[in-house]
């Protein structure tokens, strides 16, 4: 997908909608000095133009019972079916995030769980038999910042 470029309306509702997703259409348009419906029609294109695909409700994950946060880095078993492993991983609703790593593993993994019992449990009789060779789990005492991409034409 080519780079694209954005004009100063499409800098300002990108930079709202990323520290804000509920951020009122109305409220950029009135900042801006537009109307609501030339900054609805914005949106609509940056969606359909693949820049903007999604929005997200922030949860706690602590205040949800889930204190324990983990990095997992896996190795597959030279026989495992991969696109079968990944459908496996879909299922186990604690595994937030998933990615193909290049590196020592072949999948990095997010897992939020209860305690470090829960994360024990989750690698032992949910991951595992999936057809893992091998997990290095690395745990995450805080997460100290995150942020969006910088948005600029540079």
């Amino acid at each position: 997908m080519p780079r694209q470029y954005f004009d100063k309306l499409d800098l300002t509702i990108l930079h709202a909608l990323a520290d804000n997703a509920r951020t009122p259409y109305l409220e950029i348009a009135r900042d801006y000095g537009v109307s609501g419906a030339a900054v609805h029609q914005r949106v609509q294109r940056l969606m359909a133009n693949k820049v903007i695909i999604g929005s997200h409700c922030n949860l706690n994950p602590e205040a949800l019972g889930f204190n324990t946060m983990a990095y997992v880095g896996i190795n597959l078993q030279p026989d495992a079916d991969f696109d079968n492993v990944l459908e496996g991983l879909k299922k186990i609703p604690e595994v937030t995030e998933c990615h193909l790593v290049t590196g020592p593993y072949d999948l990095l993994l997010r897992l939020e769980a209860k305690d470090n019992e829960h994360l024990f449990q989750l690698v032992q009789r949910k991951l595992r038999p999936l057809g893992l060779a091998r997990t290095e789990t690395l745990l995450s005492f805080r997460e100290v910042f995150k942020r969006p991409l910088p948005i600029t034409n540079e």
